[in-house]
């Protein structure tokens, strides 16, 4: 056990204090000289250490050159080219050809945060139901105080739901498996993984484990996420989203006189939502400072994953702070009485997608709904689809003019938000156009300014942000 010092290694007589052996610079092929020998030989009395930092001939110092005297530490500015290929640069899309009513799917994120706090998941699942059918499903995970939480979420949220979906009783035929029953156990699946959360760093806390391994179960109790979840069972033509939090969802549906209708499919949780001012009344009654500034206790959401500081009692918390270095105490800057304020139920809705019309599913992180209204998304898209493909649309020699943009503007009347002069169709990927439009549009100034901050001075210009488009029922898309 070397507690302090390394241990100098044990070479008995020999001494390294003047060494004898020295560099030689022959390269003859010959055999070697008596003193080379003699070298060689003294060399095998040294132990490997030693040897090798006697006749080590590498220089890995790194060599310095001197910087340019002319705008010290600048790169070159973002071009039309370099900001699609940040905004694109986690891209994916999917053709679905053998899930009914489903065509293709698009997704992006774009971090502000580093390490980034959004996190996603999607693809196709066997049925709960163990019928030999596929779902599939999409989500996206809005971390906040950490990227720990909405880590976590990735991993296992899907596998919890779809577990708590299985114990629902079977039936002799699955149509007649009510809404209802599918809603509860979605409910269930979402509280018994944040209540494993706890008590897994609970038992960690109780248990014989290394102390780093305690600390790292309690990360995902400190830090906190949001998360949206949407599953697709074809044999209903149904998707049922779950909410715990303010990602959102929207359906995009195509009405008769080719407009396009946005159907929310989620309701956001916050402190400003009048239904939960009312459900956290309800459970706290005599709390009135509890919901102050659309604020649960200072937090922006009214339901989310982890975040102990709005679940533990404090005496507990004063514990955990004490011992692994948990969370500052809410108190005494807002009056915690009697937690938990938050929950991560979701709320799960059902919708029927119409075979007959074809239609969208938008979720994204609050990152882009800070800047897009649900029907503007759901506009976007619309144009987006009815756009020329990509690949035979020809380039615009026509430049929008923009007068010289700097962030002072928005205080002298140019939006921060989604405006419409400003909407651009030039992405192949649904997603990424959503993206590009809620940063400026065509407004190259604006968003490559926006792409300019990085973490952490970027949070003041934009958040991460995270978004999926599902295509139901629009077989055009197969050319795209």
């Amino acid at each position: 056990m070397l507690p302090f010092r390394m241990a100098r290694p044990r070479l008995g007589r020999v001494s390294i204090s003047t060494p004898r052996i020295r560099a030689q610079k022959s390269y003859s092929t010959k055999s070697p000289s008596s003193n080379r020998m003699r070298s060689i030989a003294t060399a095998g009395a040294i132990s490997a250490p030693g040897l090798w930092w006697l006749i080590s001939a590498r220089d890995d110092v790194p060599s310095l050159e001197e910087p340019p005297v002319d705008h010290p530490g600048i790169e070159p500015g973002l071009s039309q080219e370099r900001v699609t290929e940040l905004i694109s640069q986690e891209a994916y899309s999917f053709p679905v050809s053998n899930i009914p009513g489903v065509n293709r799917y698009d997704g992006t994120r774009l971090a502000s945060n580093n390490p980034c706090e959004d996190q996603f998941t999607h693809g196709k699942l066997p049925s709960p139901f163990n019928d030999g059918q596929h779902w599939m499903a999409w989500a996206v995970f809005d971390g906040h105080s950490g990227w720990q939480t909405a880590d976590l979420l990735k991993r296992q949220l899907l596998p919890f739901v779809r577990r708590s979906l299985g114990l629902i009783e079977s039936s002799p035929k699955k149509d007649s498996v009510s809404e209802e029953l599918v809603q509860r156990a979605i409910m269930q699946g979402f509280v018994n993984l944040d209540d494993s959360i706890f008590k897994t760093a609970l038992d960690a806390a109780q248990g014989n484990k290394p102390f780093h391994e305690k600390v790292k179960a309690f990360l995902p109790v400190y830090a906190g996420s949001c998360a949206l979840l949407s599953l697709y069972d074809p044999g209903t033509s149904t998707v049922h989203v779950a909410c715990t939090g303010d990602s959102r969802a929207v359906l995009g549906q195509q009405t008769p006189d080719g407009k396009w209708e946005a159907i929310p499919l989620s309701v956001d949780q916050t402190g400003s939502n009048k239904e939960e001012i009312l459900r956290l009344q309800a459970e706290h009654p005599g709390e009135p400072e509890m919901v102050k500034g659309g604020r649960v206790l200072g937090m922006m959401v009214s339901r989310a994953f982890g975040d102990g500081p709005w679940k533990w009692p404090l005496d507990f918390q004063q514990e955990i702070k004490k011992r692994f270095s948990g969370p500052s105490l809410l108190t005494p800057r807002y009056p915690v009485r009697t937690p938990p304020y938050l929950t991560a139920e979701p709320v799960v809705t059902s919708t029927k997608i119409n075979p007959g019309r074809p239609s969208f599913l938008i979720m994204a992180t609050d990152g882009m709904w800070d800047m897009l209204t649900s029907q503007q998304a759901v506009n976007l898209v619309g144009k987006w689809i009815e756009s020329e493909s990509a690949e035979t649309r020809p380039a615009s020699t026509v430049k929008p003019a923009y007068e010289p943009f700097d962030f002072g503007q928005f205080w002298k009347g140019v939006s921060w938000r989604f405006v419409e002069s400003r909407s651009t169709v030039q992405d192949e990927n649904a997603a990424v156009h959503l993206v590009r439009n809620s940063l400026g549009g065509d407004h190259h100034e604006l968003v490559a300014g926006r792409l300019a901050f990085s973490a952490p001075h970027s949070r003041r210009v934009r958040d991460d942000m995270t978004v999926q488009v599902v295509f139901f029922n629009t077989p055009r898309l197969k050319s795209r």
